[in-house]
């Protein structure tokens, strides 16, 4: 039984916030969101307890989450700790055998188990996969000078499906199998945007630590589309680490994914803003007319 308590403006808005959000819970019921959880957020427990709070309210609502998550920082320890040299070329970890032994350990063990014990200790349903299982991503090498590091060219969606139907939520470590069944470390962004163009997702949001794609003023572009992202990144304003994640959200689009969004996953409830209000969170890139989001 429920004990009386004042009303006070935060109960009126927590309400008003919620009658507010029925259109769009009614506009994602059904649909698939995959999100890409970097490996920096992971070293925070609030963080962490947060994001799984989140995913397990989609859950709840009807809409089915895809998590891929990286775990850069986690992999960099541990080779630390037993001495092996990781190099990076063009951005992207040089990985030979015995650094393949560790990224496999840390993002299909420890990385992976922690993100789904998250998940579960908020009362959802988590199932821990990497592209390994179930025959999911078919990869060829990348680049010879990366080593084993390979690019996705086929994705069985099967597997992913069926935890959909039992009410899982899929966590899945980028890692994928080669035509001889060598195993290949993905680039995680890489992996999101083939997963959601295999599943025909509703979303891809691509949570990272900014607040979105920026034009040459510096304000955030809440709305982009293509042509628009690809004229700012020939004109050097998408540059660094965002022109890969740009280039993931016009791969993923024309793949069949509906749109991608680029977000700040430090901001609270990022993927909830982004899914359920007006307000929304970050760069939306799709077929349609740029805007700028007002700043204060």
């Amino acid at each position: 039984m429920k004990t009386q308590r004042p009303m006070t403006q935060d109960w009126f808005s927590t309400a008003r916030t919620l009658s507010e959000a029925l259109p769009y819970l009614q506009r994602y019921a059904g649909a698939i969101v995959v999100i890409k959880f970097g490996g920096n957020a992971m070293g925070d427990a609030a963080e962490m307890a947060s994001f799984a709070r989140d995913v397990v309210l989609m859950r709840q609502v009807g809409v089915n989450p895809v998590i891929v998550h990286g775990g850069g920082p986690m992999i960099n320890d541990l080779l630390g700790r037993l001495n092996i040299t990781s190099d990076f070329v063009r951005g992207k970890r040089v990985t030979d055998a015995a650094t393949m032994e560790v990224v496999e350990m840390v993002l299909s063990g420890a990385v992976n188990k922690r993100i789904v014990q998250a998940i579960q200790d908020e009362g959802g349903k988590a199932v821990g996969l990497s592209g390994k299982d179930g025959g999911m991503i078919l990869c060829e090498a990348d680049d010879p000078a990366l080593g084993l590091v390979g690019r996705p060219v086929a994705v069985n969606p099967e597997l992913l499906h069926h935890l959909f139907a039992g009410g899982f939520v899929p966590v899945i470590a980028p890692l994928g199998m080669g035509r001889q069944g060598e195993t290949y470390n993905i680039n995680g962004d890489t992996v999101a945007g083939a997963i959601a163009a295999a599943l025909e997702a509703d979303r891809l949001l691509l949570l990272t630590d900014v607040s979105g794609v920026k034009n040459a003023a510096g304000e955030v572009v809440t709305q982009l589309s293509p042509a628009h992202v690809r004229d700012l990144t020939e004109a050097g304003v998408i540059a660094g680490g965002m022109i890969p994640k740009t280039e993931t959200a016009l791969a993923a689009i024309a793949g069949g994914v509906r749109a991608v969004v680029i977000l700040d996953g430090r901001a609270p409830n990022a993927c909830l803003l982004e899914l359920f209000t007006d307000h929304g969170a970050g760069s939306i890139i799709r077929d349609s007319e740029p805007q700028i989001k007002p700043q204060g």
